[in-house]
């Protein structure tokens, strides 16, 4: 994968489109944790929705720039 990627004239780094990804990413399995309940059984909701989010970018990116 480039390190950059062209969006009508502007390059932009790859973990811009890997940000947006992981965005949709946490989005659906939130939503789908929310649906199973798991978070009924988390401490603190919030910050299991930004670990998960943290985890899925940091992992792409470890991917991309490794």
């Amino acid at each position: 994968m480039p390190r950059e990627i062209a969006l009508h004239g502007v390059y932009l780094p790859t973990v811009t489109l890997l940000f947006l990804i992981a965005l949709g990413v946490t989005w659906g399995l939130d939503r789908v944790l929310a649906w199973i309940g798991l978070y009924r059984f988390t401490w603190h909701p919030a910050l299991f929705r930004i670990c998960l989010f943290v985890c899925l970018y940091g992992g792409m990116a470890l991917f991309v720039y490794s």
